[in-house]
């Protein structure tokens, strides 16, 4: 804001300290503006505060923004361009921008009106966050996921970490020109999800697990029945016959809670012809191998790993908590079943994000799981302005692929003699 923020404090203390909260919740928005440009002009005069017009204006839009919206950081959720908001402190806001992270010059009044903030927006959907519950996940109206940490546990004052939800799906197309992907890769994962391929993203924070679930889950058919499975709501599926469900904490007696495995096992009940898990990070890896080994083809999920291989291996782990009566070469062999795909995806660090490789899942030999990268992500030596620029390579094997035999199966041979075809002019 342009304007002094110590005047601004002083007409904004007054003004709240008069208003009646049941009364701004019935007001519309032109009508609060109108009360609040009244009130503004009136200590301005008694007052005889040297304020513009200008000045006055941005006065009422801050306090309109604090009553009905998320206070300062309103102005950045408006902003298209950011995709991520992290505040550590009323003093410290982050923003993330085109992969990369920088501070703004948004600051919070004082620790109350970041606090004040945090509680609105777990009350909003029927949440709440204090002393006893310091620690709370959310979703804005616009699907936007929050985590809130409060103090004692946050010691340097409430955290708010907000990861925007995007209004408009990104597809292939897209990703391509981002450079996230070659024009041959995409056109294997798009095949891979029409073939109902069961496929792992794996990848870290940020990394564009979810934007590649959602790029790929454009292509399963739309007459096909899909039950999502998220801990916040994000996947924005074209088909129609779409199951949303959504996992639920415990609420305040401690009772209530609702788990991605209690989801997965009654997803199961569901009769559904896709199971997507929008992150596995528990024992529901362990009810999700079972649906992709008893029919349930072309399912999805994402998971936290650095590569192909340790995204098995956390696989194993998961499994290993659901049950441990199973030996491990029994969870190895059940994993080598069910899963086809592993893409891994990285945000490098030039910010941009990139699928770093596209590995299938063979089979066994021994005990050990034979893996076989399908394409590759290959880094140039010399970057040109810290920007990270490299190649796909392929290891050219696409016709001993799973993705072969299922082409088949689904009348696709031709799109796939195709994209074979451009992995070789490519090449």
């Amino acid at each position: 804001m342009q304007h002094s923020k110590r005047t601004y404090v002083h007409l904004r203390n007054q003004i709240f300290d008069a208003l009646d909260a049941a009364a701004v919740t019935s007001l519309s928005r032109p009508d609060l503006e109108t009360q609040l440009s009244n009130a503004v002009d009136m200590l301005v005069g008694r007052d005889q505060l040297s304020v513009s017009s200008l000045a006055k204006s941005e006065y009422v839009l801050s306090m309109i923004h604090e009553l009905v919206g998320l206070g300062p950081l309103q102005v950045l959720m408006d902003d298209e361009s950011i995709t991520d908001i992290m505040i550590n402190g009323h003093k410290q806001v982050y923003i993330e921008r085109s992969g990369l992270v920088e501070r703004s010059e948004i600051t919070f009044l004082d620790e109350q009106q970041l606090v004040d903030i945090a509680k609105r927006i777990a009350d909003r959907v029927g949440r709440r966050v204090d002393e006893s519950s310091p620690t709370c996940d959310a979703r804005l109206e616009d699907g936007s996921r929050v985590n809130i940490v409060i103090p004692p546990v946050a010691i340097d004052g409430t955290s708010i970490s907000i990861r925007k939800f995007r209004k408009k799906s990104i597809g292939f197309d897209e990703l391509v020109t981002f450079g996230a992907l070659s024009h041959e890769m995409s056109l294997i994962l798009a095949l891979a999800a029409k073939c109902r391929l069961n496929v792992l993203i794996s990848g870290g924070t940020g990394s564009g697990k979810t934007t590649m679930l959602n790029a790929m889950s454009q292509y399963a058919a739309g007459r096909e029945r899909i039950v999502t499975i998220e801990d916040t709501a994000e996947l924005r599926l074209l088909q129609p016959h779409v199951v949303r469900l959504e996992t639920r904490v415990a609420g305040i007696e401690g009772t209530g809670a609702i788990t991605a495995r209690d989801l997965v096992i009654n997803s199961l009940r569901m009769r559904p012809d896709r199971i997507i898990v929008g992150e596995c990070r528990g024992a529901e890896a362990f009810e999700m191998l079972q649906a992709m080994n008893t029919g349930h083809d072309g399912s999805m999920s994402t998971l936290h790993a650095n590569s192909a291989r340790d995204a098995l291996a956390r696989v194993e782990a998961m499994v290993m908590m659901a049950t441990s009566s199973l030996p491990l070469e029994a969870i190895r062999r059940s994993i080598v079943s069910a899963v086809d795909l592993v893409v891994q995806v990285s945000r490098l660090h030039d910010g941009s994000r990139k699928v770093m490789s596209i590995t299938e899942v063979v089979g066994m030999e021994g005990q050990s799981v034979v893996l076989e990268e399908l394409f590759a992500f290959k880094a140039e030596p010399h970057n040109q302005e810290g920007k990270i620029t490299g190649r796909y390579v392929t290891s050219g094997v696409m016709s001993r692929s799973v993705l072969f035999e299922k082409a088949r199966f689904f009348g696709a041979e031709q799109q796939l003699a195709n994209a074979i075809e451009a992995i070789e002019l490519a090449r």
